[in-house]
């Protein structure tokens, strides 16, 4: 009796063991993408392109919306997705809250891609009035930087105005009800902003931030699939020198994805930077400087070091690009 038990129990357990590898090799042949709704990853999902390169290395891709930066990489912390794509002060406050993720490739700079904007009528004239005013924004959203750095340049401390953290659809409302007197916002917004509400630019980021885009990925996924996230990078930079080229392709495409008009989603475009590249030194130091900004307002509880969170990619890949 004891025997068959024991064997009944050995079936069991090799069963399960089955199981498992059966779940941890559909894992790893599975490149689960987080994006938003803008920018190059938006153009790589309708091409289509990446998922036939990563059929020959039998790799499946699954793609997920995120309203904002923060929650995307809320979405990398707790493994429901791979790889996904923020602005520079999301990775920041992910760092600080012991995220284990990796910058793997940025953008070009795209200051004028964010802005403060203030209703069509408001008498905000310059940042300076914004003082004891309520401003909105996504809290921990490249925006986040934006709005630091320009009351900087103002003269002005980040205590002299109120923030009101709200993601971008619960902010436009806001914004348009008049409940805040201004809003810190990307594109697409940014644009349907402009030319919807007619809302006025107080200050964008020419000058003052970089708005740098980062791509990152868990540390598991990109040190053990390394061959995947280089194929990965080198099919967003083909397709954002694609769309550099051809804005008005662009639109056409990706006017009808994004659910806005053409004019909106143009002028989105023409704004934005294309063509990842792996990290620089130089590029590592402007985030550093955003960490260090953050820490010292105490936004974050800890400093950071940013070159302990960047991965490296092959050799013959750094050499090539």
């Amino acid at each position: 009796m004891r025997t068959v038990i024991l064997r009944r129990g050995l079936v069991a357990l090799f069963a399960a063991a089955v199981s498992f590898g059966a779940i941890t090799q559909a894992q790893a042949e599975t490149l689960r993408i987080g994006y938003q709704k803008y920018g190059t990853l938006v153009l790589l999902k309708a091409k289509g392109t990446l998922e036939k390169r990563l059929a020959a290395q039998g790799v499946d891709v699954q793609w997920t919306e995120f309203p904002g930066g923060p929650q995307l990489l809320e979405g990398l912390n707790v493994g429901s997705i791979d790889f996904g794509v923020t602005g520079e002060t999301p990775p920041v406050f992910a760092q600080a809250a012991g995220a284990d993720l990796l910058y793997v490739a940025y953008e070009p700079p795209a200051p004028t891609s964010e802005a403060i904007l203030v209703p069509k009528g408001s008498p905000i004239q310059s940042v300076q009035d914004l003082k004891g005013k309520k401003v909105v924004l996504n809290k921990g959203s490249n925006v986040h930087y934006l709005l630091v750095r320009a009351l900087e340049d103002a003269g002005l401390k980040y205590a002299d105005i109120h923030t009101v953290f709200l993601p971008p659809a619960d902010a436009r409302a806001a914004f348009e009800r008049g409940s805040v007197d201004a809003w810190v916002i990307w594109d697409p917004y940014q644009a349907a902003a402009e030319q919807q509400l007619q809302a006025r630019t107080l200050r964008d980021g020419q000058g003052i931030v970089d708005n740098h885009q980062f791509y990152l990925a868990t540390r598991s996924y990109a040190q053990t699939n390394p061959q995947v996230i280089t194929a990965l990078v080198e099919e967003v930079r083909a397709v954002g020198e694609w769309a550099s080229a051809n804005p008005e392709d662009v639109t056409r495409q990706v006017s009808p994805l994004l659910g806005l008009p053409a004019d909106i989603t143009l002028a989105s475009m023409k704004r934005q930077g294309f063509g990842a590249l792996f990290l620089t030194s130089e590029v590592v130091l402007a985030q550093q400087k955003i960490a260090d900004s953050f820490y010292q307002l105490k936004l974050i509880p800890k400093p950071l070091s940013i070159k302990d969170v960047i991965w490296t990619p092959p050799a013959a890949v750094v050499n090539a690009q």
